[in-house]
Formats: C-alpha cells, structure tokens, sequence
C-alpha cells in the first residue's frame, strides 16, 4: 500500500504536471524557474484504523523538500528535479506503540520532447529508499528506482502554470529495479501485528 514506486508515481504524474513540468520557457533564462523548499506537518488521530473499531492511531506525516525547474538543452524546454523526505509515524494510542516509515525519493526529468502539436513528452526517472521501523527498530527496506514517460499538453502558451497531462498517456518504461522486502506484505497486516 506504501509502496514506494506508488508514491513516486502519484506525486511526479499529478503534483509536477501540475507545476508545468517541461514547458518550453525559452534558451535565454540563466536562473531557475522556480526553486522551492517546503516542509509541512500534519498530524491526526484516526478511530478505526485499518478497519479494526478497536484501534485508534495518531497518525503524524513530515514532508519536507525542494523542487527546482530550470531550462536546459538548447529548444529551451523546462526540466524538473524534485528531492523529498517523507516521515508517516502511526501511535496505537492504547499502548504508545508506533510504527513509521521514512520515504527519501529524488525524482528528476531526464528528456523533455517537443512534440510539435503543442504537447511535449517528459521521460522521468524516480529512486529512493523506503524504511519501515518498528517499536524494535527497522524491520522492512525498499531501495530502487524505475523510469516512466508521460505526455503535457501545454495549450499553446510558454505559461508552464497552465499545463495539463495527457490522459492515458503514462508508459512505465522500466519497472522497478532494487530491494524489495515489502513485496506481498499487506500495512494493514504489519500494523496489528507490530503495535495492535
């Protein structure tokens, strides 16, 4: 449910399309386009976790990183690069148990595409490192990387702000490749089992 390809996935296809990825802004600009950094903490308590009426949690997300989008290549086209550390901790209230997992993930565009219908082709490549930790301490590690494409329709403008992905556009070029001790292990399951 963690996985940490799924969450490559749906935070480069949704979040960085959004952002403009690969929009052409001109061969002139010598700065970055836009270069962030943001950390942001949430925290909840949730009843009925993983469907057991018996289990409430604190659940706690830390995401902090950066993002940079900058013109490389001489068609000027936008290339991103985003590096995130993510920490999810899950306290079973009833006994102060807490079950975490530390996400580190750098996603980067690796070619931009002009396809000279007013969409552009964006090849991305994601790794990291996904830690699960125990009141005992680590006890599941996923290490790799995989490569995807997905196409942005830019309508027409140099505007990045307004690009939107191409529906069924997404092409998983190579699936994943590394460590995986989570393959065929359930949360729900990891969770009653190490803190209730």
């Amino acid at each position: 449910m963690w996985a940490i390809r799924r969450l490559c996935a749906v935070a480069l296809v949704s979040g960085l399309t959004v952002l403009g990825v690969g929009a052409g802004v001109g061969p002139a600009a010598a700065e970055p386009i836009e270069h962030e950094h943001f950390h942001e903490v949430t925290s909840e308590v949730i009843e009925g976790f993983c469907e057991n009426p018996d289990l409430t949690v604190r659940f706690v997300e830390d995401i902090q990183g950066m993002f940079l989008f900058n013109v490389r290549g001489p068609d000027g086209l936008g290339y991103a690069l985003e590096n995130l550390h993510i920490t999810r901790s899950f306290t079973n209230l009833a006994n102060d148990k807490t079950f975490t997992e530390v996400f580190n993930i750098v996603d980067k565009d690796l070619r931009v595409t002009d396809n000279g219908d007013g969409t552009l082709t964006i090849v991305v490549t994601a790794s990291g490192v996904h830690k699960v930790i125990g009141p005992e301490g680590l006890l599941f590690t996923e290490a790799g990387q995989f490569k995807f494409q997905f196409m942005v329709d830019t309508k027409g403008t140099a505007d990045p702000t307004d690009d939107e992905e191409v529906e069924g556009s997404f092409v998983l070029l190579r699936d994943w490749t590394g460590q995986d001790d989570l393959e065929g292990r359930d949360f729900c399951d990891d969770i009653h089992e190490f803190i209730g």
